[in-house]
């Protein structure tokens, strides 16, 4: 360095280069030998070009807080397969943000990431271009309308400023890309296909020097990520968390850590749910064909190929939106059935009343991690759809699995829940989801006194058939706050004398038969009395769950139902954690149809409840000890 600089003082009095030497020279006996902070000029650049770690967390930097000094481009990965029908494999638009340092300096950086097919805008009214649900379950829909193509963009150089602002000044890059047939993204939408995997995968590929990146979709000029580490994470909501966990099943290397939030994890349990043809809550007559047409906004020129190849082959003929059957269609697009490769670590989080992608979507993709051996951990808070961890925790996440600090992120509680009223920043720390200390407690309902049966301890048998009559003009909010009803049957428990904590996924035993061939049948589980002054109807309702009786026997096959003949199903409602208040009473509310939820059939079936064969199993903390002498 004291050469360079003489060289450039060339034309300078002696005397002044002699002070600049024995400058120098002090600065180096100062850092080899001083302990003050005073340091060289090549240590304080190298220091600029760090991130900054504090308490386990990545700190804002100052040299990469500006944005204007930002480099932003663009680009075009190429993929493994070409699911447009072109003869050439398809490429992925992907945008990157990144500080200028890892030009101008040589920083190599890791990388958060999101992939979406929303970046580019989305389709029409989906309550227009939806299934009516307005038919007999089990008859052959009419088809909807098919909605107006969407205008695709050009959203250069960047795509998303999501995540951005949070994590470059804090020495992470962000890279975006959107998913196949959205935006400038070659390919078609499959909505949950193999190519939605394998376009992430492809993209930490070229971050990791695997895969081409290209300056153009056609082109042969390449792009290199020569500034990252190696090292990717990924975030994302809803559609854009379910992308972390399909990249995360091709066990591509590289990817660190997901952090999925709310994701759909089986398009199956999307729209499916025991058999039995259901919509998402909010979203009446979707399907999987009505989510490819708001999505199916890429090339205009190859969506003739995609709609007919994918929506009206291989969706319209695989989704069987006539017995609700679980297939191989349903199979290929159920994250479960691909967990094998996964190395990455996973923080899912998700929403206790999230009535849109529903609880079961985390915890079946966390409890199979956990079983595998991944370090998982869950976040689950009581409001709805999407819902992030805290920054905080996703900050120790990144910070450790992508810049490796020792940070206690491994360590620790598994569970971390945002009690009732408790700020979502706040979550408790629990050892595990379901709490260890739950236990199951089964109970027994009793014939009706005034329209309400009680909820019990004790098993009595000749307790008798109790029937109710299918109208699907009532919401399940007027079932559940009637005091009497031909349209359900309703059992609560004794009064609860203490707060009683709910911890786990219940489950019903129900034994039924249908005057007619196909039927709804749907439970919730409610806390009474209902909160008129509730700000939302989903303060009263614990969980819920639906069933197809045709599917009695097998998840993959349904069967006429004989009339009036009994049938025993099992099955799961929604996980839950949460503390009812003392005061209260558990509800169990069994009814046929649900209009927020399943078809809407001709009033008047009738289904006959056997109550000496059925009970609710339910996940308590501390077991049995909440129920008073009234339970017996």
């Amino acid at each position: 360095m004291g050469s360079d600089l003489i060289r450039g003082l060339g034309g300078l009095p002696v005397l002044l280069l002699v002070c600049v030497m024995l400058f120098l020279g002090k600065t180096e006996s100062r850092h080899a030998g001083d302990t003050s902070p005073e340091i060289s000029l090549a240590e304080s650049r190298e220091i600029k070009k760090k991130a900054i770690f504090e308490d386990g967390q990545a700190q804002i930097v100052d040299a990469f807080l500006s944005p204007g000094s930002w480099i932003q481009h663009d680009l075009w990965v190429e993929t493994s397969f070409d699911s447009d029908g072109d003869g050439k494999l398809d490429r992925m638009h992907v945008d990157v943000t990144r500080q200028e340092q890892t030009e101008s300096e040589g920083l190599r950086v890791p990388v958060i990431y999101e992939s979406s097919p929303y970046f580019s805008g989305t389709g029409s009214s989906l309550k227009k271009y939806s299934w009516n649900p307005s038919h007999e379950v089990g008859a052959v829909p009419p088809m909807h309308e098919t909605p107006p193509p969407i205008r695709q963009q050009s959203k250069r150089p960047v795509m998303s400023r999501r995540l951005i602002r949070s994590w470059v000044p804090r020495g992470f890059a962000v890279v975006h890309s959107a998913s196949p047939g959205t935006g400038l993204s070659q390919g078609c939408p499959t909505v949950g296909g193999m190519n939605e995997s394998l376009a992430p995968k492809a993209v930490i590929d070229w971050l990791n020097g695997r895969a081409r990146g290209f300056l153009t979709p056609d082109g042969n000029d390449q792009v290199f990520a020569d500034w990252c580490n190696g090292k990717v994470g990924m975030t994302g909501t809803s559609y854009d968390g379910t992308i972390p966990l399909a990249a995360a099943t091709t066990g591509v290397e590289g990817l660190e850590v997901i952090i999925p939030i709310a994701p759909n994890t089986s398009y199956y349990h999307y729209y499916r749910s025991h058999g039995l043809v259901r919509h998402p809550g909010g979203y009446i007559g979707e399907d999987i064909d009505v989510l490819y047409d708001w999505i199916n906004s890429g090339d205009p020129d190859n969506r003739e190929y995609c709609d007919c190849n994918i929506r009206d082959e291989e969706m319209l003929q695989g989704f069987d939106r006539v017995t609700g059957d679980y297939n191989d269609f349903w199979a290929g697009r159920d994250y479960l059935n691909q967990l094998g490769p996964m190395k990455a670590a996973m923080l899912m989080a998700h929403g206790f009343n999230d009535w849109n992608v529903m609880p079961e979507h985390s915890w079946r993709i966390y409890d199979a991690i956990r079983a595998k051996g991944n370090h998982t951990e869950i976040f689950y808070h009581q409001n709805g759809h999407g819902g992030p961890p805290p920054f905080e925790m996703m900050n120790r996440w990144f910070s450790h699995y992508l810049y490796g600090v020792e940070n206690g992120v491994g360590e620790g509680p598994k569970a971390w829940i945002v009690r009732e009223g408790d700020d979502r920043r706040k979550p408790t720390a629990d050892p595990d989801f379901p709490n260890p200390e739950s236990r199951s407690v089964v109970l027994h309902p009793r014939p009706e006194q005034d329209g309400v049966g009680t909820l019990v301890l004790s098993h009595r048998g000749e307790q008798g058939i109790r029937s109710l009559v299918d109208d699907v003009k009532f919401t399940g909010k007027e079932l559940a706050t009637n005091d009497d009803s031909p349209n359900r049957l309703l059992f609560t428990t004794p009064t609860l004398e203490k707060p009683m904590h709910i911890s786990g996924i219940p489950r019903v035993q129900i034994r039924v038969a249908s005057s007619r061939p196909a039927a709804n049948l749907s439970v919730w589980l409610v806390s009474l009395p209902w909160a008129k002054s509730a700000r939302k109807m989903t303060e009263n309702i614990i969980t819920r769950g639906w069933a197809d009786p045709q599917n009695h026997s097998s998840l993959t096959e349904s069967e006429p139902l004989v009339e009036d003949q009994f049938y025993e199903l099992n099955f799961d409602l929604q996980p839950d954690d949460q503390i009812i208040p003392a005061g209260q009473q558990l509800g169990l509310m069994i009814f046929s149809s649900d209009r927020e939820f399943t078809l809407w059939p001709e009033e008047g079936t009738v289904l006959s409840i056997d109550l000496d064969r059925t009970s609710l199993v339910l996940p308590v903390v501390g077991g049995e000890v909440y129920f008073g002498p009234g339970s017996e």
